[in-house]
């Protein structure tokens, strides 16, 4: 594809390269089949064995090729010539997972299958060493505290190898294992999907990149790459075309290259306002505040109930920190999108910035009455009250998040979570509702920002319950925990939410 060749390293495997690429023929299955038996190989060499045994299982599922169709083996390089001997041991090493001896003596080899298998050890010697340590720690909590030790500097010399663009297609599957471990999640993608581009039938490389898609936006880079590619065959000097091709580049993070064919598009047609609006976007990524400007204001020039370039006026303020200026352009937005809880929420960090609390809190609650999208809008407000010394509203608010996402049935980390629980583990202590208080403390051990705080404050409940404190018999607690956090169902009295889901500021 067109659109998608700009990604593949120049510095691929010599003997890899002109066989596999994302420019080759699959619909013939006879060239499947080759390409499967010349994978299967590289992979076993590389100590890849599930990838190598996935793609002889598929290539035993076709027919046997004739001998003048077999595919004869990689050329021999200068390089894996004066690696050969050193490889050979090495790999004897590797097979019987003696680690560390492997990367000792792949130690200085310069060739790509050297190279990988030097770096693959020492990320299989971190491995195994923290399984060693894991099996001799105390508790749960120590196992999963037990870290590769070796990731970090993995890192470090593969990203020079990948800046420089070094790395073939191997390669760009370990880093991009490595970035995974590390948590890197975005990081990690993008190379994953950069490795599937210079060597597709790789099975490793997929299988990680599918692990690490989670929603269906993130699967349509293929089907925008796709349209790209068909578009530009039938006629790449059309408008939509230029925008298309922007916005495939814009979700591979390429800002230039996506900014460039919005111009190209408005060049085409200067009244076009998705690209005004586009290239304004781009801009901001680019941390071009100036251009940025310029961009959406042309687009409200076009359309003044272009509510997208109003907002994004308002980003490029508030970046330059200039709240007045965010305050209004963030009013015009919510007016022509009176029920989107973004701008909304961005009105309140607006008026939050200027000191007037009383407008933030009603917009906080506006946007979580219409439905907040990003689940900050009550955190936002409950911190208000924190800010306030309105404990009770606080708590209500907090309890009123934790109950949402616990009702949502999906399965996403929220960042504010341990700050909920911290905040009601406290408030239901100074309440003396030990029961409450203890739930909620249990749960922050499960967050690492909160586990020290919640471990003290069990050990305050469990001395305070041994030395005979009774817990209060009157209950000021505002609500109720969720049935699956609480230990009992007795309701409690609930005070009435603010009245402010009729207010638009």
């Amino acid at each position: 594809m067109a659109a998608s060749t700009s990604m593949v390293p120049v510095a691929v495997t010599a003997a890899v390269a002109p066989v596999l690429s994302i420019n080759s023929d699959f619909s013939d299955l006879r060239e499947i089949k080759k390409q499967l038996l010349l994978i299967a190989g590289l992979t076993r060499e590389r100590g890849l064995l599930h990838s190598s045994k996935w793609s002889a299982e598929l290539a035993f599922s076709l027919p046997a090729l004739p001998l003048a169709e077999l595919q004869p083996p990689p050329p021999i390089t200068e390089e894996d010539a004066q690696d050969m001997d050193a490889y050979t041991l090495a790999k004897a090493y590797f097979d019987v997972k003696e680690y560390d001896r492997a990367a000792h003596f792949l130690h200085g080899c310069n060739s790509k299958k050297a190279y990988f298998l030097y770096m693959y050890s020492r990320y299989l010697s971190g491995e195994k060493k923290k399984d060693d340590e894991t099996v001799d720690s105390l508790g749960p909590l120590e196992k999963g505290q037990v870290k590769n030790e070796a990731l970090r500097e993995l890192r470090v010399e593969l990203s020079k190898k990948h800046q420089a663009r070094e790395l073939d297609g191997f390669g760009l599957y370990l880093y991009g294992v490595v970035l995974r471990k590390l948590d890197l999640v975005k990081e990690a993608i993008d190379v994953f999907v950069e490795a599937t581009h210079v060597l597709p039938l790789h099975w490793g490389a997929w299988l990680e990149l599918c692990n690490l898609i989670t929603d269906k936006e993130m699967s349509m880079k293929s089907e925008l790459s796709y349209l790209a590619h068909n578009l530009c065959e039938i006629d790449k000097y059309r408008v939509e075309t230029c925008c298309v091709i922007g916005n495939y580049y814009s979700l591979r993070s390429q800002h230039e290259k996506a900014a460039l064919y919005f111009q190209r598009a408005l060049k085409l047609n200067p009244r076009y306002l998705g690209a005004w609006t586009l290239m304004g976007h781009e801009y901001m990524e680019m941390k071009n505040t100036s251009a940025a400007i310029q961009a959406y204001r042309h687009a409200i020039e076009v359309n003044k109930r272009d509510y997208r370039a109003w907002y994004g006026l308002g980003q490029t303020y508030e970046i330059l920190k200039m709240p007045f200026y965010c305050l209004y352009y963030y009013r015009r937005a919510h007016q022509l999108r009176p029920n989107d809880s973004r701008m909304l929420v961005a009105l309140g960090e607006c008026y939050e910035k200027l000191n007037q609390l009383v407008e933030a809190k009603k917009c906080y609650w506006r946007a979580y009455a219409v439905g907040d999208v990003e689940k900050m809008a009550l955190v936002k407000l409950a911190k208000l009250h924190e800010q306030l010394t309105e404990s009770e509203q606080a708590a209500q608010c907090y309890i009123k998040y934790i109950q949402d996402i616990y009702s949502c049935g999906e399965i996403v980390e929220h960042l504010e979570e341990s700050t909920a629980f911290r905040y009601l583990a406290q408030y239901y202590f100074k309440c003396k509702l030990w029961d409450e208080a203890s739930t909620c403390a249990q749960k922050c051990c499960a967050f690492n920002d909160t586990r020290e705080e919640g471990k003290a404050l069990l050990r305050q409940i469990l001395q305070l319950r041994n030395q005979g404190e009774t817990p209060t018999t009157e209950v000021p607690a505002p609500f109720f925990l969720p049935a699956s956090l609480s230990a009992n169902n007795t309701p409690t009295r609930r005070v009435s939410p603010l009245n402010l889901s009729s207010v638009t500021p």
